[in-house]
C-alpha cells in the first residue's frame, strides 16, 4: 500500500466504571445534538487533512454497536478509512491491537486519542501533526493551576480508615503539566515500542507518552487546550 501522512487511532474500548458502566463514548453530547462522544472525536480528525485512516478499538465483539454510535455517512467515507479493532483487557493492549492493524497501512505517523475527549479540536490535531513531523514524538500538556504532590502510596482510600500516605517529593508546579490526546509519534518506532511494551507482563504504563519514552526517547509537549476535556464522569457531559 501507499505511505500516507498520518492515522489516528481512537481508543473506545473500555468498560466506563465510573460512568456506571455505561458506555460514555456511544451517548449523546447533548439532548439536542445530533453527535455522540465517539462521533465528535471521530468528525474532528476526518477535518484534518493529513489523516488518512481512523482506527477505532472497541470492545471484543462491539463493532455493530460502535458503528450504530456514528452517522451512517461516516461509515461511507472514502478519506479517512474508518476500520474497527477489537480492543485488548488494558489500554495499552488496546492501543497495540490498533497499531498492529495499521501495519498494513504504513502510516508514516500516527496519533492516538481518547474517545472520551469529544471537545478535540481539528486546530489542535493540526499541531500535533506539525510538531510529531519535527520531534518524532510529542503530546498536548496543560499545565497545573493546583501545586502537584507526589506521595510515597495511592492517596485514594478504599473505604474505611483513611491510609498513612506521606508526601514523597513537593514537585515544582511550572515544570509539571497534565497530559492530553492526542499524541502523536513516528508509526514504526511507536509500533516497536509496544511491542516491547506487551513482551513486559507484570508492567504497565500510564500512556503511550511513557511507551515511547521507556523504549524509544523523549517526547515533545506542545499547549494542551482547556477544552480539550476528558468525559469520566456523568457531570463531565456538561461542557
Amino acid at each position: 500500500m501507499g505511505m500516507p501522512s498520518a492515522a489516528a487511532v481512537i481508543c473506545a474500548a473500555g468498560a466506563s466504571m465510573r460512568m456506571g458502566g455505561i458506555k460514555k463514548e456511544y451517548q449523546k453530547l447533548d439532548s439536542a445534538g445530533s453527535l455522540t462522544v465517539l462521533g465528535s472525536a471521530v468528525c474532528a480528525f476526518a477535518a484534518v487533512q493529513d489523516v488518512e485512516t481512523i482506527v477505532i478499538a472497541v470492545p471484543e465483539n462491539g463493532e455493530e454497536i460502535a458503528r450504530k454510535s456514528l452517522p451512517p455517512e461516516y461509515l461511507t467515507w472514502k478519506r479517512p478509512e474508518i476500520l474497527f479493532v477489537n480492543g485488548g483487557s488494558t489500554r495499552r493492549a488496546s492501543v497495540f491491537n490498533a497499531l498492529s492493524l495499521l501495519l498494513a497501512y504504513n502510516p508514516r505517523y500516527v496519533l492516538i486519542h481518547d474517545g472520551a475527549r469529544p471537545w478535540i479540536s481539528s486546530s489542535l490535531i493540526e499541531k500535533v501533526i506539525e510538531a510529531v513531523k519535527k520531534h518524532g514524538a510529542v503530546i498536548p500538556l496543560l499545565p497545573l493551576t493546583d501545586t502537584p504532590k507526589e506521595c510515597d502510596a495511592p492517596i485514594e482510600a478504599q473505604g474505611g480508615e483513611p491510609p498513612d500516605v506521606f508526601i514523597k517529593t513537593h514537585l515544582k508546579r511550572v515544570n509539571t503539566g497534565t497530559a492530553q490526546t492526542p499524541q502523536g509519534f513516528r508509526f514504526p518506532e511507536i509500533l516497536y515500542a509496544h511491542e516491547k511494551a506487551a513482551s513486559l507482563v507484570n508492567e504497565e504504563f500510564t500512556d503511550d507518552a511513557e511507551v515511547w519514552g521507556r523504549f524509544c526517547g523523549p517526547v515533545a509537549v506542545i499547549p494542551g487546550s482547556p477544552e480539550n476535556r476528558k468525559i469520566t464522569f456523568p457531570e463531565d457531559f456538561v461542557n
